[in-house]
């Protein structure tokens, strides 16, 4: 399916966050899924994610969650991020990540899922969201914020339980989670998953085999191929059952 991209600029109550687009260049109007990048930021390989995801038929939007610091690229990365490039690159990270409070998650996630539902690309209905580490906490804090708004939630390698257990009681969206087998023990696993049961979360959570923090991404020295391929095959359905007829 032919893809058509876009860089594109999101007015927010505290500025306007460029984001990149990717959608079928096949007219029409298309499911739309709000994709939360890692700590990382846009880059070539959230693009490439973004344009595989956008050739199954949906209107994909990459956010720069870091806005206020600057465009993308907030801080210079180098192509490959590993050894002790990965360690620096996270070093001037950090105070961005930690400044980014459940607040301004709460404030932007309103303004991306307004200018998402808004482009004359993306179909009426509801939409789903997706994250990878950092992204995927800012994931689960969108679809909890808009229950009316979010059918689909996946996130992974992400610490999706950092809120705590109360903070997952609102989301009413369909949830996958799919952690890294370095971020979670069985144990913490059986606890997070006792807590969306207790919320009545309609989900699916588990532990990749083999994989560690940051499996998903290409671009790094954790990337897993087979995990990268797991993440596909339990996104793509979730997406087709829950955004099916948008």
């Amino acid at each position: 399916m032919p893809i058509q991209t876009s860089t594109l600029h999101i007015p927010t109550e505290d500025g306007r966050a460029d984001a990149f687009a990717a959608f079928p260049d096949t007219g029409g109007r298309h499911p739309g899924v709000l994709m939360y990048p890692d700590g990382f930021g846009i880059r070539p390989v959230l693009r490439e994610m973004a344009a595989e995801l956008a050739g199954h038929g949906y209107y994909v939007l990459v956010p720069n969650p870091f806005y206020r610091h600057g465009p993308t690229p907030v801080v210079d990365l180098p192509a490959y991020i590993g050894g002790e490039e990965r360690s620096a690159v996270l070093a001037r990270l950090m105070p961005l990540i930690q400044a980014h409070t459940a607040e301004r998650t709460l404030r932007d996630a309103d303004a991306f899922l307004r200018f998402l539902t808004a482009r004359p690309e993306v179909a009426a209905g509801p939409v789903a969201v997706t994250g990878y580490c950092f992204g995927g906490l800012l994931a689960t804090r969108t679809a909890e914020a808009h229950p009316d708004r979010v059918a689909a939630l996946a996130a992974f390698h992400a610490p999706v339980g950092a809120d705590g257990p109360d903070a997952l009681a609102g989301i009413t969206a369909q949830v996958h989670f799919g952690h890294a087998e370095s971020d979670l023990t069985p144990d913490s696993l059986r606890e997070l998953n006792e807590a969306l049961d207790t919320a009545g979360v309609d989900h699916t959570s588990e532990i990749y085999p083999g994989t560690v923090h940051g499996f998903t991404m290409s671009d790094t020295d954790a990337f897993d191929p087979a995990g990268l391929k797991l993440h596909w095959d339990r996104l793509l359905p979730l997406l087709g059952r829950t955004l099916e007829g948008s």
